[in-house]
């Protein structure tokens, strides 16, 4: 997506700006030439995740825009408020807002402590509604006014509740705000759009939720960072209320080739699914074959004997972790896989010892996974694996998989 300059001297307030998505459309509309207010809590190093508001204000300053870093937790009015009144008094005004601050908690209804709730609409839904208030005066008087939630399509599937009630009403919150904000200024001259991305995007947060391996199934930032652009350089008039797909808005201006966002380019046409999307979930790969005797019954015990004969120290050494899973549909059962202690072991029932990780499916689905049609990560995000305990080592079974396949 080449830079076209409409956006030189234009100011853009963005939330979450010190990283991932929020940093690179920050310096993708920074190569404009525009103004750049830099809002996010991280002033300090994080001893985890990169960068800061000063470091990203840095880069911006580098790729040609002008930035003004501001600590702002969206929870804050105060710090919100003086945000805007920084950037009107170094800028001007504010043209466009970025709604990209967001948390996220996959957990079940009685797994999800209120305080983490709190956190996530706070910041999802009423810290996109403060800051979108906030700026709408000076948007009002602008020529080129547009704000942009990083939010998904409302999608009332079951599936996208049942997993995680708590979040999907929480990032839901921030898409009810372009429902109501476009018609509310559609005579105003003020675009107000969601911007969401088909595939995950390989940032610090999806690294944490599902292990450096999700970079080999996502896309870079850059693809969120050049699809926003080309919502924001067109007059706000002709595009309002709209809920939008990165590679559908890049494919509409022009760009045909979607493998130079893939972070591993081999892997362009295996992505992960994003949430809140319907679709193909299943991907192509290798894991364990399918037994060649399998039956439409008894194809997870099949499974686990297959497993039994592959397991070694190395592969214990390598995991260490317990599984175990909780069948439903056609073959309905609790099996358990432990691979962290001995040579490892498997079978049907509890495991001896609690387990890291307690993975819930359906039968097809769990056959599926190990036959190497669905694979765990996209399963999860799909909503056809529900996953307690710790989502990192649940999410190693990818790589377990393929090493078991090694063994055969």
């Amino acid at each position: 997506m080449i830079n076209t300059g409409k956006l030189a001297g234009r100011t853009l307030l963005i939330t979450g700006a010190s990283r991932g998505i929020g940093k690179a459309i920050a310096l993708k509309c920074a190569k404009d030439g525009a103004n750049i207010v830099v809002c996010a809590k991280t002033a300090e190093p994080h001893p985890k995740l990169p960068g800061t508001i000063y470091t990203a204000a840095e880069e911006i300053e580098k790729a040609g825009g002008k930035a003004l870093p501001c600590i702002v937790d969206v929870r804050d009015e105060a710090q919100v408020r003086t945000a805007v009144s920084e950037a009107v008094s170094k800028f001007g005004g504010i043209d466009i807002v970025v709604n990209n601050a967001s948390a996220i908690s996959l957990t079940p209804t009685l797994g999800t402590e209120m305080k983490r709730y709190d956190l996530m609409h706070n910041i999802n839904t009423r810290g996109t509604f403060l800051v979108s208030k906030e700026c709408l005066p000076y948007l009002l008087k602008s020529n080129h006014a547009h704000i942009l939630n990083i939010s998904p399509p409302l999608n009332l599937n079951p599936k996208w509740f049942g997993p995680h009630v708590a979040y999907t009403m929480a990032k839901y919150g921030m898409s009810m705000c372009v429902l109501g904000m476009a018609q509310e200024f559609q005579d105003k001259n003020i675009a107000v759009n969601a911007l969401w991305p088909r595939t995950a995007i390989q940032t610090a947060a999806i690294e944490m939720l599902t292990g450096a391996e999700s970079a080999q199934w996502s896309r870079k930032p850059e693809i969120m960072a050049d699809s926003a652009y080309a919502v924001l350089v067109k007059e706000p008039r002709l595009s309002t209320g709209k809920f939008l797909i990165d590679d559908e808005v890049l494919a509409e201006a022009g760009v045909k080739d979607m493998t130079q966002y893939a972070c591993n380019p081999a892997n362009a046409d295996k992505l992960m699914p994003d949430f809140f999307l319907d679709g193909e979930e299943e991907s192509k790969g290798g894991a364990i074959d399918a037994p060649a005797s399998a039956s439409s019954k008894g194809k997870i015990p099949q499974v686990f004997e297959k497993i039994s004969t592959l397991l070694s120290e190395d592969i214990v050494t390598k995991t260490q972790a317990i599984y175990q899973f909780n069948i439903e549909g056609d073959e309905k059962g609790t099996w358990y896989l432990d691979l962290k202690n001995g040579v490892g072991s498997c079978g049907n029932g509890t495991p001896q010892h609690t387990p890291d990780a307690t993975l819930t499916m359906k039968s097809q689905n769990f056959f599926d996974m190990f036959a190497g049609k669905l694979k765990p990560a996209p399963a999860f995000m799909s909503g056809k694996l529900k996953i307690a305990g710790d989502l990192q080592k649940a999410m190693k079974l990818e790589k377990l998989m393929k090493a078991l396949k090694t063994k055969q």
